[in-house]
């Protein structure tokens, strides 16, 4: 018997032809998972599909909502939402664009209406998005939009380290021209409550700086003398335990070994690239900001092993697990 809670963990499938169903459908067979009350939204032929691959003792078993979940043990509870879905796997289309954004509006709704607990997001393409004629560059972007939060940061979380992202999903040619004293005062601002969500009650953290050395004293760039040092000077005003800007050749080493409890970063691949190095199969992203809990694993859809049955359900397991534990 489970431990049955008032809300259930949403899990869209994710893309269709990416590796999200087949990482689902190993996830939940892993100890404990269950207990999280998992529920997918998404597509109940597709899931089918990904058991058969994995050849696990599991069933599928299509629903219309949440009312009519009971959750079992060797049983996956899917909200059907009807979609036309091409055959074709490991590619994006326009077809799987069109369903993933569906998944992730029921998801959100469930969530907002307090149906679900949480929700974890499968990956999703890119590419898949721009072909269903959709401009927001990925997830983190969508939910905002759907959730009405007007400020949201993302978050990696792993046993080591923990990064937090002052800008997203942006060219690195445009970063420079986004670092502004109330950006990055914003995102400590983000970082300290996502300590929060993850029980770190009073957070040691770092920023990065954005040039190399940190700009040394403005010699390699003015973006820490403009912008990042007053807006650290502003948070320590506050009382937040916050330092930097730290080269950014040292500032994830000294982090990893326990000097730092969280690490802001100044654009997408100077925070992923340490993170992902050290917990690619672990990590999990986490979204700070939204009204809701949302985690997801910190892999894209891997197209090129994409229903080989070779792909690792870590991150996966971890979002669940960590969705089911983080508050806001």
């Amino acid at each position: 018997m489970y431990n049955i809670c008032m809300n259930r963990i949403a899990i869209t499938m994710g893309e269709p032809g990416g590796v999200g169903p087949e990482v689902i459908v190993k996830a939940l067979s892993f100890p404990g998972i269950r207990e999280c009350n998992p529920v997918i939204v998404g597509n109940a032929e597709v899931m089918k599909d990904a058991v058969r691959l994995t050849g696990l003792d599991l069933s599928v078993r299509s629903i219309p909502d949440l009312k009519h979940s009971m959750p079992e043990e060797r049983t996956i509870d899917v909200i059907e939402i009807r979609s036309g879905l091409s055959s074709e796997k490991n590619i994006p289309s326009l077809e799987a664009g069109r369903a993933v954004v569906k998944y992730i509006r029921k998801a959100v709704s469930l969530a907002l209406c307090g149906e679900a607990k949480a929700i974890v997001t499968a990956p999703i393409s890119k590419e898949s998005l721009r072909l269903a004629g959709y401009s927001w560059p990925g997830h983190t972007e969508l939910l905002a939009e759907l959730s009405g939060a007007e400020d949201v940061a993302m978050m990696f979380v792993s046993e080591k380290l923990r990064v937090i992202l002052c800008t997203i999903h942006i060219a690195l040619k445009d970063v420079a021209g986004n670092i502004s004293e109330g950006r990055v005062y914003k995102t400590i601002k983000h970082t300290l409550a996502g300590a929060r969500m993850l029980g770190i009650n009073s957070p040691r953290i770092a920023v990065s700086g954005l040039n190399p050395h940190a700009g040394e004293a403005g010699i390699m760039g003015s973006e820490e003398l403009d912008s990042i040092i007053p807006a650290i000077k502003i948070a320590q005003k506050t009382g937040m335990d916050v330092s930097g800007p730290y080269p950014p050749d040292v500032v994830f080493h000294r982090a990893y070994n326990g000097d730092f409890d969280m690490v802001v970063c100044m654009y997408h691949d100077q925070g992923l690239i340490p993170f992902k190095m050290l917990a690619f199969d672990t990590g999990v992203n986490a979204t700070v900001g939204l009204p809701f809990i949302r985690t997801s694993p910190d892999h894209g859809t891997a197209f090129d092993i994409a229903w080989k049955n070779t792909a690792s359900p870590s991150s996966m397991v971890e979002a669940i697990k960590l969705a089911s534990k983080i508050k806001l």
